[in-house]
């Protein structure tokens, strides 16, 4: 489990059903060239959600992390 870099405590990982899917189709046939992450930032009355998607799950984890995440939501997909 990645640590919040700003608390230094570990970063909770939830499962949901569901989350968008960012990737796209060009994405997947350029993977074995590029780590790449898509992110979608959305304001709300509670505060920022930050939703991120890649074929490299461990990415998205350290990002959130380094950007203060209390808690990360992830699918099982496969």
């Amino acid at each position: 489990m990645e640590e919040n870099s700003i608390s230094n405590q570990p970063v909770k990982t939830s499962f949901v059903s569901y989350l968008p899917d960012l990737i796209t189709e060009e994405d997947y046939l350029l993977s074995s060239e590029q780590k790449k992450i898509r992110v979608r930032i959305n304001m709300n009355n509670e505060g920022v959600d930050i939703l991120g998607d890649s074929m490299y799950a461990y990415l998205i984890e350290e990002l959130m992390a380094q950007l203060g995440a209390d808690e990360i939501e992830r699918i099982l997909c496969g």
